[in-house]
């Protein structure tokens, strides 16, 4: 490999690490934003949908480009994506304000384990038996930081949200692969994007928010800078890296989180929530690891 080749590869390293330095300060925006979840989900939508769509009309036209080969009934496919989107964002903001950033990041991060039991369902497949392995860490992990199970316990509700966000997003994982051979990842993020905001647009006139200047520009960061941002970023670097690699780096994003947030809000998570943790994010990078070397594709949203 030559300097320039190894410079090239340390670029797009650090593209990957960027954005999933992003994701992770995503989930600051829960505390910042007091707002509903669905109008900070709705802010975050609209203003990716606007930056992916500009983007989307200036880049150059590829010969083959899958984004021209749709079918006229896949707008209700991304119409029901677009209600999974705005579900698992909504979710997860609400795990995050009922509790703290930690926890909302580590029990959402349980996802690869929901997408190893649910996609040989889908497909009709035999399960993986380590996928039971998976399963009963990632239990194990979520013992380990819940001190109650009780509803009037906010880490217990915080961890039931956060699954609720990694569920969805396990069953939009899933479905978006049936979408990459006509659609780019970019256009799948678009049309899910502006699904979820049309999904969304009634809860400003049920709500009817009084939206200060800073919560239109966190709103607007949060969906230019750590969406459509980081979405691009990570597309970007994914060119020279490994999908492997991606996926072990895309791991750390409930640890870029949490650092972000003890150095912005002072949140300090406990210790079984740093033990369990741990045990949640070893298994889920395990299984997404075994999913890539089956052959499935790596997603982030």
């Amino acid at each position: 490999m030559t300097d320039e080749d190894g410079r090239g590869r340390s670029r797009r390293l650090s593209e990957i690490h960027g954005a999933v330095l992003l994701f992770g300060l995503a989930g600051l925006f829960g505390k910042w934003l007091i707002l509903s979840p669905l109008l900070i989900v709705f802010g975050r939508v609209l203003f990716a949908s606007l930056v992916l769509g500009v983007w989307l009309l200036l880049r150059p036209r590829r010969t083959g480009d899958p984004t021209r080969s749709g079918r006229s009934n896949d707008r209700w496919i991304f119409m029901g994506l677009g209600i999974l989107l705005a579900a698992h964002w909504t979710l997860f903001f609400l795990s995050v304000q009922v509790s703290t950033v930690a926890v909302g990041l580590l029990s959402y991060s349980v996802f690869p384990v929901f997408t190893a039991f649910l996609e040989p369902a889908i497909a009709k497949k035999r399960l993986d038996p380590a996928s039971l392995v998976f399963s009963a860490l990632c239990l194990l992990g979520i013992f380990l930081i819940v001190p109650r199970f009780s509803w009037g316990e906010s880490v217990f509700r915080g961890v039931v949200l956060g699954l609720g966000a990694g569920l969805t997003f396990a069953v939009l994982s899933i479905l978006n692969r049936r979408l990459t051979s006509r659609y780019d990842s970019v256009t799948i993020a678009f049309r899910q994007d502006v699904a979820a905001a049309v999904v969304l647009l009634p809860s400003l006139f049920i709500l009817r928010p009084v939206l200060s200047a800073s919560d239109i520009g966190l709103m607007a960061s949060l969906g230019i800078v750590c969406t459509a941002g980081a979405h691009t970023l990570f597309i970007d670097g994914m060119k020279a890296i490994p999908a492997q690699t991606a996926a072990v780096i895309a791991s750390l994003e409930p640890v870029y989180g949490i650092v972000l947030a003890f150095a912005f809000l002072g949140e300090i998570p406990a210790p079984r929530t740093l033990l369990g943790g741990a045990v949640i994010l070893a298994a889920a990078t395990v299984a997404s690891l075994r999913s890539l070397r089956a052959g499935s594709s790596f997603d982030v949203i």
